[in-house]
């Protein structure tokens, strides 16, 4: 398999690959960290080169899961795997090896995931911007000038360069849907609770934070859901239950939909022409879908929330130091 055709494929569509023999996991890996050297020095986007565990695991049997044999990329946030150090952006934390796999880890492995690097975020997951002093800024594959977001930054920015065509994330205050929104990639924040968080931390933020992945493709982002979600035990929160899959989903008509639109900001500080324009054109595409669109723009003491939110922030901040 060449750079190409391993760029033309989501993850589903690598892992179909595999389970017809046409593709190894070890060629696989080999492309992910070609494109990888190739890319990653100016980006930044990878901050732990995993490569020897890969293999290992290759070696050893990958599980026969949904996503067996496809390079992935785990962020460098409060997500532990056994052996490796989770730095959370940060010195404090620099030298801090995991003895265990967290229960997402474990999920991501079962599915037949092959992680072979972490990626950047900013110390503590406590920016928009992934900039950390212990790894240096994340940069934006469409023009290294500009940043990736953030926190889940290295990961968006891993995606959108075709490193890995998904990558773990993580979301308390916009962590998976700003760097998705910079990188031009897919990036949802799933219900709480949908997806686990522990055993070593079971809550942040007052229940804000949330992990999924950014990807390339819609039928990614619902299949790793399928292949992650669901309770474990110490949990904070119970998400209801999900009936059938979410990759189903896709196929299923929804129905007509009251879709806000908002063009303002939350501050009435000015927002670009461009911004504003793509806004606009998504809420036509909507209309001509059959859906509804009503412009919006609540109405809320901004500063008594932002005030609130950052009492809980740091709180949590205090709590994980």
């Amino acid at each position: 398999m060449n750079i190409d055709e391993y760029q033309s494929c989501d993850a589903v569509g690598l892992a179909e690959l595999v389970a017809r023999r046409e593709v190894s996991p070890t060629e696989l890996l080999v492309v992910a960290q070609e494109v990888a050297a190739a890319r990653n020095p100016v980006l930044n986007a990878l901050t732990q080169d995993l490569g020897a565990f890969a293999r290992a695991e290759i070696e050893h049997g990958l599980p026969d899961g949904p996503f067996r044999g496809v390079p992935f990329v785990l962020k460098d946030q409060f997500q532990q795997l056994t052996g490796t150090v989770t730095t959370a952006g940060s010195r404090v934390f620099a030298d801090a090896v995991a003895d265990h796999d967290s229960t997402l880890t474990a999920r991501y492995r079962a599915a037949g995931f092959v992680i072979f690097a972490k990626s950047n975020s900013p110390e503590l997951a406590m920016s928009s911007t992934t900039e950390p002093a212990l790894f240096g800024p994340t940069r934006n594959p469409w023009n290294p000038a500009h940043s990736a977001g953030g926190s889940s930054g290295g990961a968006a920015s891993a995606v959108a360069a075709g490193i890995v065509p998904v990558a773990h994330a993580s979301d308390g205050g916009g962590s998976i849907r700003i760097p998705a929104s910079a990188c031009g990639v897919i990036g949802l924040k799933p219900t709480r609770g949908r997806v686990p968080l522990g055993p070593t931390v079971f809550e942040n933020w007052a229940g804000a934070t949330c992990a999924h992945v950014v990807s390339r493709t819609l039928r990614d982002t619902a299949a790793v859901l399928d292949a992650t979600a669901g309770p474990e035990l110490g949990d904070s929160y119970l998400c209801y239950p999900h009936e059938g899959t979410f990759l189903a989903e896709l196929d299923r008509a929804p129905g007509r939909l009251r879709v806000a639109l908002m063009t303002e900001s939350w501050r009435g500080t000015p927002v670009d022409a461009e911004v504003v324009a793509a806004a606009e054109a998504a809420a036509h595409l909507l209309e001509t879908l059959g859906h509804r669109v009503e412009r919006t723009h609540p109405r809320f003491d901004l500063e008594q929330l932002l005030g609130a939110f950052g009492v809980i922030t740091s709180t949590g901040t205090a709590v994980v130091l």
